[in-house]
């Protein structure tokens, strides 16, 4: 999938789930990702860790509506 289209999303959304071709889930926020499209960077941190993603290695990227656990 294109970095392009993961980011058009997650502007769209303000948030978006991608999985990569490791297997690997995330999910994204636009407050707090960074998509850097001429080194093909996603990246974000958290509370433990800084995440770099290879934006090329997104293999679906999914939404998901509001809803009350």
């Amino acid at each position: 999938m294109k970095l392009e289209v993961v980011q058009e999303q997650l502007k769209r959304w303000g948030e978006v789930m991608i999985r990569t071709a490791s297997g690997e889930e995330f999910e994204l926020h636009l407050g707090d990702t960074t998509i850097d499209l001429e080194k093909r960077l996603i990246s974000f941190k958290t509370t433990d860790a800084e995440y770099f993603i290879d934006g090329d290695s997104v293999e679906r990227v999914m939404v998901h509506w509001s809803h009350k656990d």
